[in-house]
């Protein structure tokens, strides 16, 4: 099981290879960035483990199923 502590050192090595691939140039709006490339998976994640049920999904995810529903929309997930 992935504790939060691999989540984030998954993250920071992730970020530590993007800012090496930048080759000193200068990143812009990294944190939608990480925002982006995170949300839509974790999303997709937890709605295939909800088999679909968008209740149990935000649940899951801790959020409002209307927000649930919305992140989707805004994300393009399909239901």
């Amino acid at each position: 099981m992935t504790r939060p502590n691999e989540l984030a050192e998954s993250v920071k090595r992730s970020l530590e290879r993007y800012f090496k691939d930048m080759d000193g140039e200068t990143p812009t709006a990294i944190y939608d960035m990480v925002l982006k490339n995170v949300e839509k998976p974790m999303i997709e994640m937890v709605l295939a483990q909800a088999k679909g049920n968008q209740t149990l999904a935000a649940q899951m995810l801790g959020i409002n199923r209307n927000t649930l529903r919305s992140k989707m929309q805004q994300l393009r997930i399909k239901g």
